[in-house]
Order: C-alpha cells, then sequence, then structure tokens
C-alpha cells in the first residue's frame, strides 16, 4: 500500500501541484475520519494524521454522503466546511475532495490541496478520479487481507484455549454429588445460565469456582464461542492491564506487535476473571468501564474497540472487608454482584466425599494406566473423616500421591496425610503462636505435595508464595524433607 501511495503522489505531480495529499478513512465507531495516510510540504501542519475530521460538517463527509467529487477553489477567500479555516491557516489556497468508490461503497476521500488556487481542468479531474479509484481498490484489499489476518490469529488463539481446555476436562468432576448445599449451586447455575447477566463466584480455595464458571458458559446459548479465563493474581500488575485490554505495536518496550486482550478473544463468548480481589485499583476502573460501554481501549491505542462478553468472576477474598478498607471499588462491586452463587466447603458436603474419591480415582486410573485400582475400608474411612481444609483440589492431590504411591491395586491413605479436625491436637491447652501455626501449615502442605516446591502441584503454588521464598521460610523453621520417606520429585517419570 504504502508503494502504490508514493507512486500515485509522483504521478499527480505530472499532472497538478499539490503541496497536500491525503486519504481519510471513515471509522463507524467514531463517526468521523482518520488519515490512513499523510503527505505534505507546507510548512505549517495544522491537520495532522492523528486528526479526527467528524462527518457532519466536513468536506469529506459531504462527498462520503455524496459519493462525489467536490472543489473550493479559493480557500483564502471562501470556506465552506469546517476544516477549510486549518487548510487556509496552513497556507493553501485550492482543495479538491474525491470520493474513494470501491464496489459499489466509500470508503472515505483522496484530498488533494495545493497553494495555487482557481478551477481544475476537467481533464485534471477525471485523472485524479481515475487515481482515485485505484487506492479505493487497494486499500480494500488490504483491509480485506489484515481482516484474514487477524480472524487467522484470533483462530489460533482460540484453537490453544480450546485445547487447554481439553486437556483440563477431567476436571470438570468437582461438580459431582448429591448434597443439598450442591444442589443448591446446581439450581442457581440452571437459572442464570440461559442469560448475560455478570455473575460472581465466592468459596474457599479448591472448591471448584472455575468449574462453576465452566458450566454456565456450557449451559449458556454462549457455549458455542470461546471460554476465555485469566487469573488476575497470577500476573505482575503491570501486565494484567496488557492481558485484559490488549496494547498496540510499540505501547511499551517488548511490545512488538499489536496484542489482542481477553476481552477481544472472548468477543461473543464469555471472560471468566480469576482471582479479581487482586486485581490493582486502576484497572478495576478500566473493567468497570467496560462493563458499561462494552469497549475497550487496547494500550497505547487511539481507537476503541467494540466487544460483547459476558464477565463471570471469581474471588475467595471478602470483597466486603476489601470494599470497607478501600482494596476493591465498592461501584464495581456492586456491578458484579448482580447474581453472587456462594460455593460450600467440602467438609459441609460430607456425603459428597465417596463419589468424588471414586471420581478421581477414575481419572487417577486412566492417567497413570493402572486399571483395577480402589480404596480399602481404612482409606474410605479417612476420606471420609478428614475435614479438607484443602477442599476438592486438596482431596484430588492426595488421591493422586496415594495412586502413585500405592504397590498394589488396593489403595492405602498415609494417615499424615488425612488427620482428622476430631482427633485430639497435642499440646491443646497451650496458646498457639503465629510462627507454630505458619510452620504447621507450610509443613502440611509439603506433605501434601509430596515436598515437592515447584510446579502447580508445588507447596509453593498452594500456599500463593514464590518458590524461593519458601525455600527461605522451611531454612528458618528448620523444616527438611525426611529422607526415608518415598517423594514424587524422587520418582522414575514416565
Amino acid at each position: 500500500m504504502d508503494s502504490l501511495w508514493q507512486a500515485c503522489m509522483e504521478r499527480i505531480k505530472d499532472v497538478v501541484p499539490w503541496e497536500r495529499a491525503g486519504v481519510l478513512l471513515y471509522v463507524p465507531e467514531d463517526d468521523g475520519f482518520r488519515f490512513h495516510a499523510l503527505e505534505t510540504a507546507v510548512p505549517k501542519r495544522l491537520l495532522e494524521r492523528d486528526t479526527l475530521i467528524p462527518r457532519v460538517g466536513s468536506a469529506v463527509g459531504w462527498v462520503y454522503e455524496h459519493r462525489e467529487i467536490h472543489v473550493r477553489p479559493d480557500l483564502q477567500h471562501q470556506q465552506v466546511f469546517s476544516e477549510d479555516r486549518l487548510y487556509a491557516e496552513e497556507g493553501l489556497g485550492r482543495m479538491v475532495n474525491l470520493p474513494l468508490l470501491a464496489r459499489g461503497s466509500c470508503l472515505g476521500a483522496l484530498n488533494i490541496g495545493s497553494v495555487a488556487s482557481g478551477e481544475p481542468e476537467v481533464e485534471v479531474l477525471e485523472f485524479l478520479r481515475q487515481i482515485a479509484t485505484q487506492v479505493a481498490l487497494a486499500i480494500e484489499n488490504v483491509q480485506a487481507y489484515e481482516q484474514l489476518n487477524q480472524m487467522s490469529r484470533q483462530l489460533a488463539k482460540h484453537n490453544a484455549y480450546l485445547t487447554q481446555e481439553i486437556k483440563e476436562g477431567s476436571n470438570f468432576g468437582m461438580l459431582v454429588g448429591r448434597s443439598e448445599p450442591l444442589r443448591k449451586v446446581l439450581a442457581q447455575i440452571q437459572a442464570v445460565a440461559t442469560t448475560s447477566t455478570t455473575v460472581l463466584i465466592t468459596g474457599e480455595t479448591g472448591t471448584g469456582k472455575e468449574l462453576v464458571a465452566r458450566a454456565i458458559h456450557e449451559s449458556s446459548l454462549r457455549r458455542t464461542k470461546p471460554f476465555v479465563r485469566l487469573n488476575c493474581a497470577a500476573l505482575p500488575s503491570g501486565l494484567v492491564d496488557s492481558e485484559l485490554f490488549g496494547h498496540e505495536r510499540g505501547a511499551f518496550t517488548g511490545a512488538v506487535n499489536r496484542h489482542q486482550g481477553r476481552f477481544e478473544l472472548a468477543h461473543g463468548g464469555t471472560l471468566f476473571l480469576d482471582e479479581i480481589g487482586e486485581m490493582p485499583l486502576d484497572v478495576q476502573a478500566k473493567l468497570l468501564r467496560v462493563l458499561e460501554d462494552h469497549v475497550v481501549n487496547r494500550v497505547g491505542g487511539a481507537r476503541s474497540v467494540r466487544v460483547d462478553v459476558r464477565l463471570i468472576a471469581a474471588t475467595n477474598v471478602d470483597l466486603d472487608e476489601a470494599v470497607e478498607k478501600g482494596r476493591f471499588r465498592a461501584d464495581l462491586y456492586y456491578r458484579l454482584k448482580v447474581f453472587p452463587i456462594g460455593l460450600p466447603p467440602l467438609r459441609d458436603r460430607k456425603e459428597d466425599i465417596p463419589l468424588l474419591a471414586q471420581h478421581y480415582l477414575q481419572i487417577c486410573q486412566a492417567k497413570l494406566n493402572r486399571p483395577g485400582l480402589a480404596f480399602s475400608e481404612t482409606a474410605s474411612a479417612r476420606l471420609a473423616r478428614y475435614d479438607w481444609p484443602g477442599n476438592i483440589r486438596e482431596l484430588q492431590n492426595v488421591i493422586e500421591r496415594a495412586a502413585i504411591l500405592a504397590p498394589t491395586p488396593l489403595i492405602e491413605i498415609d494417615e499424615r496425610l488425612v488427620v482428622s479436625s476430631s482427633r485430639p491436637i497435642p499440646n491443646a491447652d497451650r496458646p498457639l503462636t503465629l510462627y507454630a501455626a505458619e510452620r504447621g501449615l507450610i509443613l502440611r502442605v509439603l506433605e501434601e505435595a509430596g515436598w515437592r516446591i515447584y510446579g502447580p502441584l508445588g507447596a509453593a503454588t498452594r500456599l500463593g508464595m514464590n518458590p524461593s521464598t519458601l525455600r527461605s521460610r522451611m531454612k528458618k523453621m528448620d523444616l527438611s524433607r525426611p529422607t526415608a520417606l518415598p517423594t514424587l520429585d524422587s520418582l522414575p517419570q514416565s
């Protein structure tokens, strides 16, 4: 396109002198025109590339609507349209506006301005009209090519998300159960799924908030569109803005290409924002605007992009308290809390534990290629007695670890992993210090993770800590892995 534009400008100068030449394209969301290309030799420039010329009252707007050539032969003495005053101040004497017509539609206008005044010859106008036609066809081809490229990139990203969803599809079993608390949640899912209402899911860590969000999406009219997720706590605060709303090329150091944010990727579908209570306050304000106006502005971009997205948010923190302490915007909180769903902890769903345990054991059989696995009576009793402070995620991890370590198809559960809360606590009469409570929590999570620190199933991830920070705490608290116990890290990897 750039080489064509330069060639056109050189040919035009052979026929008619000019000091300003530009191509303006119509932008529907702004109801105005912006420069697609601009060349000027005037010393005083008032209309630059980023200038928005409104459709109403402008020369390019008249040409766009009437699809005819318009000439102002004496700008210094007669100014007809809104931009003519600026052209006159730049020193131009004449302006010719030509419609960019391609296949029956008008894309914008070609502007040719010169310091000299006077009516151009008929042959000159015919030549400029032919130039405008070629430029319009070239722009249409470029736009079609860019649209195909954008669709290709978006499809590639959607495919990546779908591939990830397929890999995690087995986790949908977290909604297994027959307890009354779960039935209430399922009834709420069924009631809200067919609407476009914003949903706020609350509950302790590991209760299955993402799976409830997926269930709402799969039961909605948007089920054939993307389900896109973003963990607000997993990204540095400086990147949340870019990941949500996208960025333009050159918006910041390292932004070598235009990047579509999660809102654009989820267009027509559902966006799930996990751990929304950890979102920075400045990003909260921008999110509120998107929810109200349904448009996003990429970082470093001047144009707004309209999006159609159903938002589902989740958090394990008390947002009422966060609002009181100024850590969360009250207006955003009430905008999100249109339809709240509170997930019960696993200790309130005791009757679901056997069903969930059996479900995850079947998953382990397929994952580890070990058919015929079954729980012993002792293991089933221990699973039922335990209060599961880590909820369903902890149950899944304990069962997977037990299946890996089991020498026979009969699964036993290590008593040290599931100590019932009803069991007497040693030294219960002594006050528990903060140090002792923290050390006990870290020790328990390390044992649950098989003393693995790194990775998605590692203790650092479960505790929400940096691995190096966890290692430092372990050193201060004199915590080290027992050499007599087999661990996940010491087992051969298949």
